[in-house]
C-alpha cells in the first residue's frame, strides 16, 4: 500500500502559547517546518550482515492515532545546570518548569493532531478506549490514572537513599525521571478536567524522596503518591489480586501479581528515561515496567526477569513482552513518554553524561520522546542511544525484545505471549512497529520516506540550537 511521505520537521516554539497551553499556528508552523528529505537505506544494527534489501522494512503493526508516529521534542534551553558541582540538576529552577510544560504541550498536541492540549487529551483518550472496545469515549469523572516514572535511582534496596528519613545517601543527581516532567503531565491532566485525587504517582520499587517529594506535593497536594514504604504521608503501595503470568510458564514460583493501584487504575502512563544499560543494553519504557510489580526483579521464589531479560542470544523468550502486553499495564497505556532531559548508563554512572551525537554536540540531551505505540517509542529511544556508540547499547540482543513485541502474535522465539492466562489461551497481537532509521544524520524512518508503513518520527525543535 502506497504511504503519504511526511518528512521529519524540526520547529521553533515561536508560534506556541506557553500561557494556557494555547492553540499552535498552524500557519506559522509550517512556515518554519523545514522538510528533511532524502536518505540512504544504511539501517543502524548490531547484526550488520543481514540483507540490506530488507533493512528498511518494518516489524509488525504500528499503534496510534498516527500510526507508528514518535514525537520528539527537543529543547537546549530547558536547563542551564552546568553539571555536578553546580548544586543539583532539579532544585532552584536548573531545570525551566516553563519550557518543561512548552515541551511536554507540543509533545500531545503534535503527536495527535491537535492543536490544543485538551484536544490532544481527548483524542488520546479516546482512541484508548476505541482501541479497546469500549466505544467513541472520552475521560468520564472519576476514572483513575497511574503515573509510571522510572525512580531507579530511588530503590529502597541500593543504599542510594536513607528508607528511614527519605533523604538522598547519594547519587542526587542520577537520572530519574524528573519531577519537572511529572508536574507537566499533572498540569495537563487537571486542566483537561481529571481531579488531583484520581491520579497516583507510583514506582513500587522506590522511595519516594523528600526532595522529589516536595516538588510534586506542592504544586499538587491532592495527587497520590505512592511509594515502596509509605512514610511521610506517601501511600505504601499494595498487591492486588490481579495475577500476571509468564509465558515461559516457570514451574515452582510464587505468582506475581499487579499492584493494586495500577490494578483499579482506567489509565496508565509510562514515563521511562532515556538511558543505556550495562546489562540489558538499554532501558526504556517497556523495561520501566520493572517497578511496576510488587517485588524486586530477582526476588527469591519469584520467577528471575533478568535472565531472557539480559541475553545477548536472539529469537528467545522476553519476558519484557509479557509486561508490555499484560491487559493492565501495556493495555491500559494512554500514552508513552521518555525523559531524556538527562541521560547516561545505568547503573554504572552516578551522573547524568552529556551526549555527542548530533543534535546534542557535547551537550545534554534535553530532550522528550512521545508515542502512543511502546514498540516504536522504544525503537526510536534505542537508536538515539546506539548512536552514541557506547558498547551497552551495540552488543547482540539488545533490540530482540522489539522484534518479540512487534511480532508477539508470531514471534521469532515461537513463544505462546499471554501474560493474561495462567494457561497458553489467547496469544497478545502485534504490540507496535519496529525498525532502524536510516542514519544518525537524517534520521529518518519508513514513513518518513515514503515507504512500507513503520515509524514517523516528527522532530519538533524549541529554543536554540546548540553550537550555532
Amino acid at each position: 500500500m502506497k504511504t503519504t511521505f511526511r518528512p521529519s520537521v524540526i520547529m521553533d516554539c515561536s508560534s506556541f502559547e506557553t500561557a494556557g497551553f494555547g492553540a499552535i499556528n498552524r500557519r506559522a508552523f509550517l512556515r518554519r517546518s523545514i522538510a528533511l528529505t532524502g536518505g540512504c537505506a544504511l539501517i543502524l544494527r548490531a547484526t550488520a550482515a543481514e540483507d540490506a534489501s530488507n533493512r528498511l522494512k518494518p516489524l509488525g503493526r504500528a499503534q496510534g492515532i498516527h500510526p507508528g508516529r514518535v514525537v520528539w521534542t527537543f529543547d537546549p534551553e530547558v536547563t542551564d545546570w552546568k553539571g555536578p558541582g553546580d548544586g543539583h540538576w532539579w532544585e532552584g529552577q536548573r531545570v525551566k518548569q516553563k519550557r518543561v510544560d512548552a515541551m511536554m504541550a507540543r509533545a500531545v498536541c503534535e503527536l495527535t493532531g491537535e492543536t490544543t492540549v485538551a484536544g490532544a487529551w481527548s483524542r488520546l483518550f479516546r482512541h484508548l478506549n476505541q482501541a479497546r472496545g469500549k466505544g467513541d469515549a472520552g475521560y468520564r469523572a472519576g476514572e483513575k490514572i497511574v503515573i509510571k516514572p522510572n525512580w531507579v535511582g530511588l530503590i529502597y534496596l541500593e543504599g542510594h537513599v536513607n528508607n528511614d528519613t527519605y533523604t538522598f545517601n547519594r547519587r542526587h543527581d542520577y537520572m530519574n525521571t524528573a519531577p519537572q516532567m511529572i508536574l507537566a503531565v499533572l498540569s495537563q491532566l487537571t486542566g483537561v478536567g481529571v481531579r488531583p485525587a484520581d491520579i497516583t504517582v507510583c514506582d513500587t520499587l522506590a522511595s519516594l524522596i523528600h526532595e522529589y517529594h516536595g516538588l510534586l506535593h506542592s504544586g499538587f497536594s491532592e495527587v497520590r503518591y505512592e511509594d515502596h514504604g509509605g512514610k511521610f504521608g506517601r501511600i505504601k503501595v499494595s498487591s492486588s489480586s490481579t495475577p500476571l503470568h509468564w509465558s515461559s510458564r516457570p514451574q515452582g514460583k510464587a505468582q506475581d501479581h499487579l499492584p493494586t493501584s495500577f490494578a483499579e487504575a482506567d489509565y496508565l502512563i509510562n514515563f521511562a528515561n532515556l538511558k543505556a544499560h550495562t546489562a540489558g543494553g538499554v532501558t526504556l519504557c517497556a523495561k520501566n515496567h520493572y517497578g511496576s510489580l510488587v517485588r524486586w526483579p530477582v526476588e527469591e521464589g519469584y520467577y528471575d526477569i533478568h535472565p531472557n531479560c539480559f541475553s545477548t542470544k536472539t529469537a528467545i523468550y522476553r519476558p519484557l513482552v509479557d509486561l508490555m502486553g499484560h491487559a493492565d499495564l501495556g493495555g491500559k497505556t494512554v500514552l508513552y513518554l521518555v525523559d531524556g532531559l538527562f541521560s547516561g548508563v545505568h547503573p554504572r554512572d552516578p551522573v547524568p553524561q552529556r551526549m555527542q551525537s548530533p543534535p546534542f554536540n557535547g551537550q545534554w540531551p534535553c530532550s522528550l520522546l512521545a508515542s502512543q505505540d511502546p514498540v516504536a517509542i522504544d525503537s526510536v529511544g534505542f537508536d538515539l542511544l546506539w548512536s552514541e556508540g557506547t558498547s551497552f547499547a551495540r552488543k547482540g540482543g539488545v533490540d530482540d525484545y522489539l522484534h518479540e513485541a512487534a511480532l508477539a502474535n508470531d514471534p521469532p522465539s515461537g513463544t505462546f505471549y499471554d501474560p493474561n492466562h495462567a494457561t497458553a489461551t489467547k496469544r497478545l497481537a502485534s504490540l507496535g512497529v519496529h525498525e532502524h532509521w536510516n542514519n544518525p544524520q537524517e534520521r529518518k524512518y519508513s514513513r518518513n520516506l515514503g515507504l512500507d508503513p513503520g515509524i514517523e518520527l516528527i522532530e519538533a525543535r524549541l529554543g536554540s540550537i546548540p553550537g550555532k
